[in-house]
């Protein structure tokens, strides 16, 4: 059976040899981004900022939501407006709303209720009804649960008074709300998936979207058809960037990083939240989730030492392995530190490797499960192309039309 040995030592080297040029691309991609988030402030830091309308979808309390909802209040920003939108009147998340929003009485504010969603994808629906009801031609799109920075708005909305920019997403690092699981959820967020966004936009910019912030025009956004281009997709926020994109504008990076809370949550919870995002990823942008699978490094480090142990080979395997640990303990510390600015990054520098495990057992899983999920009250059936069917819980289907 040495073959077999053999084939695994061939793997495991290839595994390392992609992972290790990925981290080098990654720490490359994290120079860029610390260098470009100068750059911006610096050339955008004595213009005027137009007024703009920040639109806030709310379903159900989300973890620390008065935090989270209470920093755009709090926005170093001459002058805009907040629109909040539920799908139903009786959402427990409105009277959290209403309270906020009597607290800042200085801050323009509208409460919508939008009704059902006649779309696959609720989410987009409520955007597409604040686009309409927005007093301002720039629109700062968020989720709730988002918490930011006093600058935020002045950061993401500054790359857009030039014309060709026709979007603004952000890099998020992940912000436990406590407990291990969420945690690792964190982590994960901070280093994995911000190592991705980084290095897509070294090798080939920004063609997509983020949904923690996306910032566009009301023009580059009707070159699109509106929201109403993505009520089929479940990752709206790819799409929405990507369709940007592809009309002629540019979309940026911006330097600002937000924070994405994970809630505390069990084992089960996380693996269902992390098992969502990867099935998005892998019926939006099939080809690359396909290439994830050799970003990864522990799997192909312990690979390579148990193939070296059965050929003879104890040091090549241990050069394997250690060579795979050691880019994943200085990639949790450049990306998840040092780029993303996550502080978690630097307690999980030496158990990071576990969990890119972790993350690759994801991805392997992701192409095992059925690319059915249950988000919010809704199952989501996944088709080619990232196009979903929504499967409400009061029996009523949504399907592409």
């Amino acid at each position: 059976m040495h073959w077999v040995a053999y084939i695994c030592l061939v793997v495991a080297v290839g595994g390392i040899v992609t992972s290790s040029i990925y981290f080098l691309l990654a720490i490359l991609g994290a120079i860029q981004f610390r260098r470009s988030a100068r750059e911006q402030r610096q050339r955008y830091k004595d213009l005027d900022r137009p007024p703009v309308s920040v639109l806030k979808p709310v379903h159900g309390v989300d973890a620390r939501m008065r935090e989270n909802l209470g920093s755009f209040f709090r926005q170093d920003y001459p002058k805009y407006e907040i629109i909040f939108a539920a799908d139903e009147e009786d959402d427990p998340a409105l009277p959290v709303v209403r309270e906020i929003c009597a607290q800042h009485p200085e801050i323009p504010t509208r409460i919508m209720v939008t009704g059902k969603p006649p779309w696959p994808n609720a989410q987009n629906f409520c955007f597409h009804r604040m686009t309409d009801a927005a007093s301002y031609d720039i629109l700062v799109t968020s989720d709730s649960d988002v918490e930011v920075a006093p600058d935020y708005l002045r950061d993401v909305v500054a790359p857009l008074l030039d014309p060709k920019v026709g979007a603004v997403t952000c890099v998020f690092r992940g912000k436990s709300a406590g407990g291990l699981w969420a945690e690792v959820d964190a982590i994960g967020q901070s280093v994995e998936f911000t190592a991705g966004v980084v290095t897509a936009n070294l090798l080939e910019g920004m063609k997509f979207g983020l949904g923690p912030t996306i910032v566009v025009r009301k023009d580059s956004l009707a070159k699109i058809g509106g929201f109403a281009a993505a009520r089929e997709y479940l990752s709206n926020d790819f799409v929405i960037g990507n369709f940007i994109e592809r009309a002629g504008y540019r979309v940026v990076l911006s330097g600002h990083v937000v924070d994405h809370i994970s809630p505390s949550m069990t084992f089960r919870k996380m693996w269902e939240r992390q098992m969502r995002w990867a099935m998005g990823t892998r019926y939006s942008r099939p080809k690359g989730h396909i290439g994830t699978g050799l970003t990864f490094a522990a799997p192909y480090g312990i690979l390579g030492l148990l193939a070296g142990l059965a050929l003879g080979y104890p040091k090549l395997g241990l050069i394997l392995l250690a060579t795979a640990l050691v880019t994943r303990m200085v990639e949790c510390w450049s990306i998840g530190w040092w780029a993303a600015g996550d502080p978690l990054a630097r307690r999980w520098v030496l158990l990071y490797p576990l969990r890119d495990l972790h993350g690759f057992i994801v991805w392997c899983a992701s192409y095992l499960g059925t690319p059915r999920r249950l988000w919010r009250d809704t199952n989501y059936e996944l088709l080619k192309g990232g196009r979903l069917v929504a499967r409400r819980a009061d029996g009523s289907v949504l399907t592409p039309n």
